[in-house]
């Protein structure tokens, strides 16, 4: 129609242009803006969907209260977690995201102090017995230790003897469900993805309420959505499981694949890992830390946040390696306004932002596709300032969402990762065994972080 963007359907019914966009989602959403310009509409499973790659537009996008991300949502719940109140019930949603406050604030500095006692749990037998090397393999070690000091943090301890067994069974159903992740989300039918529904079952039963009540030191922020959760369901609905199940979920999928991403770039860039070493003892030095045996540092998320080294290099693996969309549902036929055009939006596309075009675009990042630890520091301070066509950029990194569709742990998710970085750098020599160049798996575009599309070899032992 008149004063829509182009439409690019492909030749596959259905799955339009998919396959090609799966296969790299670079390098073919760059081909089309050079042919179609910042906005067109792709395609995909079924779906209209128009893409907006101009940064400049993106809050007109934000700000737009005819985009829903609220009915995306919805529809996510509903085919991956099999949560269905959420689409009918709107005091539910309100009060489920009242939680969100529990994840920040002096809130945050509580699960940071669970964060660092679980990794005490972790790694201290390693400590007093790791004296030679031992090797693993870098994403299963990440999912191991992720999965068990997230869970732990938020989920509290289980307390019988069999903790180990229950943490890996759990874990190995979670990757088995994640795995399976993106065609739940794409609309394909359960009963289609093999034992995926058994799988899915058996999870939510291990997080009912009378599951976690056998836990101990369950988190505020499961406590709260407990709360709310026994007001608007009966005690042995199995839709409480399935909500617990999406807080997990939320809170592990995308914090695995960016720690591996940190660990594989530091331990093919020994510069870089001897600059974080270095301003990780300097500020254990300046705060009368001694890194004696045993597991002894602490450290609040002031003093956290002050290792800027750190930060700017967990950005630059986000920034390399998300690849998101930042999604909208259009509820009415409507026109956007946008700096450079006006755009005509149809009622039941969607909208999504693009980040991977706005983090790889040279007039931003100089030399994108490189990993440079520093990129986000100036002076030994943060950078904050990145500019295109000569004005500066208010956004310039979206690995978490934007507005309304933020990530509410992107918090708990950088204190944890930050937390486990420092303690391998203080108290592990770390080395790569197989230091091959990995590709990121895109099975998972659109959702996040991607996994590699192999594992890596690396060892450790304790620092002499």
């Amino acid at each position: 129609r008149r004063g829509e963007p182009p439409l690019i359907k492909g030749w596959l019914p259905y799955f339009g242009q998919a396959l090609k966009l799966q296969k790299d989602p670079l390098g073919f959403m760059t081909s089309l803006q050079k042919q179609y310009g910042d906005i067109f509409t792709l395609l995909l499973g079924g779906k209209y969907i128009t893409f907006i790659l101009d940064p400049f537009h993106y809050t007109s996008v934000a700000k737009n209260q005819k985009l829903s991300f609220q009915t995306f949502t919805n529809k996510f719940l509903k085919r991956v977690f099999s949560i269905k109140k959420m689409t009918t019930d709107s005091d539910l949603i309100n009060e489920i995201h009242s939680t969100y406050q529990f994840l920040q604030g002096k809130h945050l500095d509580i699960l940071m102090e669970s964060t660092m006692q679980n990794l005490k749990q972790v790694f201290e037998p390693q400590l007093l017995k790791t004296t030679s090397w031992s090797t693993e393999r870098l994403l299963s070690f990440c999912n191991s230790v992720i999965f068990e000091m997230t869970f732990t943090t938020i989920y509290g301890n289980v307390l019988a003897n069999d903790k180990k067994t229950f943490i890996t069974e759990l874990k190995d159903d979670f990757l088995k469900f994640d795995e399976k992740f993106t065609r739940l989300a794409s609309g394909i039918p359960i009963e289609l993805l093999g034992n995926i529904k058994s799988v899915r079952t058996k999870l939510i039963k291990d997080l009912t309420i009378e599951s976690l009540a056998k836990l101990q030191g369950l988190s505020e922020v499961v406590q709260r959505r407990n709360d709310i959760l026994e007001k608007y369901y009966t005690p042995k609905d199995p839709e409480i499981g399935a909500h617990h199940l999406g807080l997990l979920w939320a809170s592990v999928t995308n914090t695995v694949p960016t720690m591996f991403w940190a660990m594989y770039y530091l331990l093919r860039y020994p510069r870089a890992m001897a600059v974080l070493r270095d301003e990780i003892d300097h500020l254990l030095q300046s705060t009368g830390q001694k890194k004696g045996p045993g597991f002894s540092i602490h450290l609040t998320r002031e003093q956290l946040d002050s290792l800027v080294y750190l930060e700017s290099t967990i950005l630059e693996v986000l920034r390399l390696c998300s690849f998101s969309g930042i999604f909208r549902f259009v509820q009415e036929d409507l026109t956007l306004h946008l700096e450079s055009q006006d755009c005509c939006l149809r009622k039941g596309d969607f909208v999504v932002i693009f980040p991977p075009i706005l983090h790889h675009d040279p007039e931003i990042f100089e030399a994108p596709d490189e990993f440079r630890f520093d990129r986000f520091t100036e002076n030994g301070k943060k950078k904050t300032a990145f500019f295109k066509r000569g004005k500066k950029l208010k956004y310039y990194h979206l690995p978490f969402g934007l507005g309304v569709s933020k990530c509410p742990g992107r918090f708990l998710a950088m204190v944890e990762i930050k937390q486990l970085l420092v303690v391998l750098l203080t108290y592990f020599d770390l080395e790569i065994i197989d230091n091959k160049p990995l590709e990121l798996n895109y099975s998972r575009f659109l959702f996040g972080i991607p996994y590699p599309d192999s594992d890596v070899s690396f060892r450790y032992k304790i620092k002499s």
